[in-house]
């Protein structure tokens, strides 16, 4: 992509940092590279994936946020193969499914125990990127590269994409109708249409540290961990690989919030569960005396923060902004190559995700749809599901949100059209803006809703365990009270403890609720249970 291939070449930045990793527990850094050296090693795989794969052929991705990950990314846009990220939180069925088709992986050590934990090892041709990473490099552009002994006897292998568009560079997973997921096919056009909107609504400075705590796998932190920074001559931090990316197995929200404290960094996309956890630690420093924004970063200013992947809870937006921490939150998805709208710095209204992206045209259908036409769109799917999103024949992206738009354009999305829950009694709810309200709760971390056919909504909450199961009832009940409409108040609450083999089961790594799964282990006993007494 042209202003990243202008950051990586710009000759002022050569000897600045590009990558550095650090202790997640006091920010020190343990290890760096430079434009330079990032960019000798991106040239050095690049010319050994050409000697495996030609233009066109999808190569696995297999590996954590590493430095590693970072150069195999851009060697694959170098050398024009469409880049297939894989998430090492997949199940070896999901994995399975998204490696379909691909004859090479580019591992790092962490990717390469993974593909053999998944059984998918074998038949595949595996690239080390530690092997081209390690020799370090002198910043000059090579043309050749040192082989490997995988590279002994190398050719090319795979098959190009058949009728691809010509300008696919990725393929995104997202979630299909069974457990499988579905690939969505990206443009380089499209990618550079984001980045082009992104950048200017920025300001200046704001990717100077930026620090990745989401996996790589996910679109929007490739944009904006390693295409956004590169392009401004930022610096990308990354937690050393003991550190449980948010959304992984292990993962917890306690370590959020300590790396934002320790880390220093000038940018961030956080998930909303971290977004509720800030405002009640900024809420409790406030009253100790303390002032949050030192509690919260180790610094007098805020870095500037942004969020999105499932609803945000307004109430912890208000209060956060309120202290003087803005919090951008933002709507997009895989098929718009991710940001559709997004909350610009200084103009932010707590309960909407902003205007679209000057790339970006949104219109609202029947039943209050969502629907986007840009430059950034999709060029399809690999498979077809009913999850698909369809395109009509005048070009609009029928995105299955509902949403409204106010007076001065900002979009605020009310809910999934198939989510929209149907009481017994008739009444329509959207469980999203229930659960955005109950996650403002201070016993709760994490609501997910339910009542499609019941009399009343149910409430899933998971806690932090330091209350007891009657103590979470009673909160809940005062503040939806308080909060919530009396149709809109569950009547029921079931508690669990928030643990992270219990987010890896019911939680996507954007920290979407697996509905249908949460229904049928956690809800569905419930309810047997209480009927039967």
């Amino acid at each position: 992509m042209r202003s990243v291939e202008a950051g990586l070449n710009n000759p002022e930045w050569q000897d600045r940092v590009l990558v550095e990793v650090a202790d997640p527990t006091d920010g020190r850094v343990v290890s760096s590279r430079t434009y330079g050296e990032i960019r000798a090693a991106r040239d050095r795989f690049a010319a050994r994936l050409r000697r495996w794969v030609a233009p066109g052929t999808p190569v696995g991705l297999v590996a954590g946020n590493t430095p590693e990950w970072v150069v195999a990314d851009l060697a694959l846009l170098t050398a024009e193969a469409v880049e297939v990220p894989v998430p090492l939180a997949f199940s070896a069925e999901q994995a399975g499914s998204l490696l379909a088709g691909t004859a090479v992986c580019l591992v790092d050590e962490q990717g390469a125990r993974r593909l053999v934990e998944w059984g998918l090892d074998a038949g595949r041709v595996l690239l080390h990127i530690s092997d081209d990473v390690a020799d370090g490099g002198s910043g000059e552009n090579t043309d050749g590269g040192a082989d490997t002994d995988a590279d002994a006897d190398a050719h090319i292998v795979g098959e190009p994409l058949q009728g691809r568009a010509a300008d696919v560079v990725k393929i995104i997973h997202t979630s299909g109708t069974t457990g499988a997921p579905k690939g969505v096919l990206i443009r380089r056009s499209g990618i550079e249409a984001l980045q082009e909107s992104l950048h200017g609504m920025l300001p200046t400075g704001a990717l100077d540290r930026y620090l990745s705590m989401v996996p790589f796998s996910l679109l929007i932190e490739q944009v904006a961990a390693v295409y956004m920074p590169i392009t401004v001559g930022g610096t990308l931090r990354l937690l050393a690989p003991e550190a449980a990316l948010l959304g992984t197995a292990g993962s917890r929200v306690e370590d959020a919030l300590q790396w934002l404290r320790v880390m220093g960094l000038s940018a961030a996309v956080l998930p909303p569960v971290v977004v509720s956890a800030l405002a009640k630690v900024a809420g409790q420093a406030v009253a100790a005396g303390r002032e949050p924004v030192q509690e919260l970063f180790g610094s007098a200013t805020a870095p500037l923060l942004m969020a999105g992947g499932a609803p945000v809870a307004t109430e912890a937006l208000e209060s956060l902004a309120a202290l003087g921490i803005e919090v951008l939150e933002g709507y997009g998805l895989s098929e718009n190559t991710s940001v559709v709208a997004w909350n610009r710095p200084g103009d932010v209204v707590p309960g909407t995700v902003g205007r679209p992206l000057p790339h970006c045209e949104v219109r609202i259908g029947e039943d209050s749809e969502l629907l986007v036409k840009s430059a950034s769109l999709f060029a399809g799917y690999t498979v077809e599901d009913p999850t698909s999103r369809p395109l009509d024949d005048d070009g609009w992206l029928h995105t299955g949100d509902r949403a409204e738009l106010d007076p001065d354009g900002r979009l605020r999305i009310l809910g999934r059209l198939k989510n929209m829950i149907i009481t017994g009694f008739g009444r329509n709810i959207s469980p999203e803006w229930v659960e955005g309200r109950l996650r403002s709760c201070p016993a709760v971390r994490e609501a997910v809703v339910f009542g499609d056919g019941l009399e009343h909504l149910v409430a899933l909450v998971l806690t932090d365990g330091t209350l007891s199961d009657d103590q979470v009832h009673a909160e809940v009940a005062a503040y939806s009270a308080q909060a919530l409409a009396e149709t809109d108040q569950p009547s029921r609450t079931i508690v669990l403890r928030d643990e992270p083999a219990l987010r890896a089961r019911y939680f996507t790594v954007t920290g979407r609720p697996r509905r249908d799964l949460l229904f049928s282990e956690q809800v569905q006993p419930h309810l047997a249970l209480a009927a039967a007494h």
